[in-house]
């Protein structure tokens, strides 16, 4: 069976940042990600972590200024400075939550454009090796353009391949089924051809973004095949619940076996 890990940026909105660790632990989650925790205390993070019995399954890299539009600094060639920060910032919430893995976000930049590319692949690669020595793995993510216009990591064979080129032993696919349903479609296919890169995996609803109960995707295969597949990682519940977090938790009932 799956490993869910409830994304807090997105559900148990109800409360505060810091109390989603115990509304998603009192729901039936054993694990938790979130996009950026920066507006808290690495140890304050950390604590709500532990006091609840979660584990971290996964975060993002700081992405620049996210209200003005910046989504990462991976692509852009004059901002590798500042890259370089951001790893530094992220280092100490990393140790306080144990997480094993963290997503570097590519940034809006166009891939015909060499500088860009060029630019990514040294990103990439110094990410992974900055953060090897503390034994976490970086994930980098296709994202569809409709919900991020001109995003550069918008293909999972880009995203693939350079994996497969670079050949850094922590780097991974964050495998969001949402984004490849809507990039590509084929889902289980990909699964399939991909899964020995694959660090995480994501999922919701296509098209509308929220619990995955229902729409365009059969969930209960695609968990099944994950679990076929030998996927032992965590699946990040990356959804927009329709109204009140737990008033949509039926289809996570009957894999976590809590009660309604």
């Amino acid at each position: 069976m799956p490993r869910f890990a409830a994304n807090l940026s997105m559900m148990f909105n109800e409360v505060p940042f810091l109390d989603r660790f115990e509304a998603a632990a009192k729901a039936g989650f054993t694990a938790v990600e979130f996009l950026f925790p920066y507006d808290h205390p690495a140890e304050e993070v950390g604590k709500r972590l532990r006091a609840n019995g979660l584990t971290q399954a996964l975060f993002n890299l700081p992405p620049g200024n996210w209200d003005a539009g910046e989504k990462g600094f991976a692509a852009l060639p004059d901002r590798f400075d500042d890259l370089q920060q951001s790893l530094r910032a992220a280092l100490p919430y990393a140790q306080a939550t144990g997480v094993k893995r963290l997503h570097l976000m590519a940034g809006i930049a166009s891939r015909s454009n060499a500088k860009a590319v060029e630019a990514f692949y040294k990103s990439v690669a110094w990410t992974a090796e900055f953060f090897a020595p503390h034994g976490l793995d970086v994930v980098i993510e296709p994202i569809n353009s409709r919900n991020v216009p001109g995003y550069f990591l918008n293909d999972f064979s880009f995203a693939r391949d350079l994996i497969n080129e670079l050949k850094i032993p922590n780097l991974k696919l964050q495998f969001d089924i949402y984004h490849c349903q809507i990039i590509h479609g084929d889902v289980t296919m990909r699964l399939r051809e991909m899964m020995p890169i694959i660090g995480h995996v994501q999922i919701a609803s296509i098209p509308s973004r929220n619990e995955p109960d229902g729409e365009e995707l059969n969930y209960p295969f695609l968990f099944a095949e994950l679990d076929r597949l030998g996927y032992g990682g965590f699946v990040g519940c990356e959804y927009n619940p329709r109204a009140k977090t737990t008033d949509g938790l039926g289809w996570f009932r009957l894999y976590a076996g809590a009660k309604p």
